[in-house]
């Protein structure tokens, strides 16, 4: 692999919340080195200081939690702003303590289905205001649980670990099942390094009840979802060689670059350690031709997070890529499905969505023209990629927004474009 820009990346989103709300329920004081400090992860802060959960600033270095056994009720209602992830595992969260609370989130976060995390939760014992409500606002009445056995609608990492949670919060055995692909398993492997029984079995993931979390240290590996974008952006000729070093590996983590080698990405990894359970590793790229792929339904929940890049390869490799059963983008922080495809078309490429199909023909020319992003810090940061290929003349309305997930970016960015 040719010289290369050395580069590290904030730390993982998902850990970074799964870290908190994990130190949220412990006897004692946890100790969170390279927390990631985004809009994200400063809800999920934000609401479990609200219950009363001691947390120091969520800043570079190090943050500490003081956890609760037993949270109080909050005195006002409890804004998680854009972050589905601190909705979703925070309804599961204080669906087991006896204590009434609102939450709620910006307009973005408001459109994004909840009914699919408090029907099972309700199965289990918590109340919900309105009944059978499937958008925030939403009032959750916490208590006793009972333990549950269910198949989750789809492949979902905060749906999954929005039940283990309430099981963990509440002392209960929880089994969970999901119905194509794997998502991401940070949840199950924080909780097998804390000591918790874990296992799966015929595709089922149980839990059984086992106590109190115990304090525990964590250095946050850098993000893979944000990794993915300087990678992308070297794989397409927008930066030169790069490395990313101490980044994430978790394999359901890495979808991105198995499909981004497939399509030809020249792309070297290496797996170095471990942090609670996490592998840890560098990633390297490097320009070159890229080639068309369809990615299939089974691969999707290993990488929907990273689709908006793999849309931006698709547009610079030869041929017709396709995404196909990728439906579940229409309701993130946007129409992310339906938005990429007319972002590409604006900026003169041949894509369009049907049904639950993305279809992209690759084309070498200087995209030129105005991205609307809907305030998606995913489509706010994939444009911006693409518009840094030679001659691109790109506009992205809202770049304020990628600082939901990755504050930095565009600094990092300019950096390895400037090596290019």
């Amino acid at each position: 692999m040719a010289r290369a820009s050395k580069i590290i990346v904030p730390g993982d989103k998902s850990i970074t919340h799964r870290g908190l709300l994990l130190a949220a329920l412990s006897r004692g004081q946890s100790r969170i080195d390279g927390a990631l400090a985004s809009l994200d992860t400063r809800s999920t802060a934000r609401v479990l200081r609200a219950v009363g959960v001691e947390i120091t600033p969520l800043r570079a270095g190090t943050v500490r939690v003081t956890g609760r056994t037993r949270f109080r009720s909050p005195g006002r209602a409890l804004n998680c702003g854009n972050s589905g992830t601190t909705a979703r595992l925070g309804l599961g969260l204080l669906a087991a303590h006896p204590i009434r609370a609102v939450l709620t989130g910006d307009r973005s976060l408001r459109r994004r289905p909840m009914r699919r995390v408090t029907e099972p939760l309700e199965r289990m014992g918590a109340h919900f205001e309105p009944a059978l409500a499937d958008r925030l606002p939403i009032s959750v009445r916490g208590g006793r649980l009972e333990s549950i056995r269910w198949e989750l609608p789809v492949s979902s990492a905060q749906l999954k670990s929005a039940l283990l949670l309430a099981g963990l919060a509440g002392d209960v055995a929880v089994a969970v099942r999901e119905p194509a692909g794997r998502s991401r398993d940070h949840t199950e492997r924080m909780l097998r390094a804390l000591g918790y029984p874990i296992a799966e079995r015929d595709g089922w993931i149980e839990l059984a009840a086992g106590g109190p979390v115990p304090p525990f240290e964590l250095r946050v590996p850098g993000d893979p979802s944000s990794a993915a974008f300087l990678v992308g952006a070297a794989l397409i000729g927008a930066a030169g060689a790069i490395t990313v070093d101490r980044v994430g590996m978790n394999p359901t983590r890495t979808g991105f670059l198995d499909v981004a080698r497939r399509m030809g990405g020249r792309i070297a990894v290496d797996v170095t350690g471990e942090e609670l359970g996490e592998p840890v590793g560098m990633i390297g790229a490097e320009p070159g031709p890229l080639r068309r792929t369809v990615v299939g339904p089974a691969e999707i929940p290993g990488l929907i997070d990273e689709i908006p890049m793999l849309a931006v390869l698709a547009a610079r490799a030869d041929g017709e890529s396709r995404f196909e059963e990728v439906g579940e983008l229409r309701v993130k922080e946007s129409d992310r499905l339906g938005l990429l495809a007319a972002n590409l078309r604006a900026l003169g490429y041949e894509a369009d969505a049907f049904a639950n199909t993305l279809r992209v023909r690759g084309r070498d020319h200087p995209p030129r023209g105005r991205v609307r992003t809907d305030g998606d810090h995913r489509l706010a940061m994939a444009f911006s990629v693409l518009g840094a290929v030679p001659g691109a003349r790109v506009s992205v309305d809202d770049r304020d927004c990628v600082a939901v997930s990755f504050p930095g970016f565009f600094d990092l960015l300019r950096q390895v474009r400037a090596r290019r």
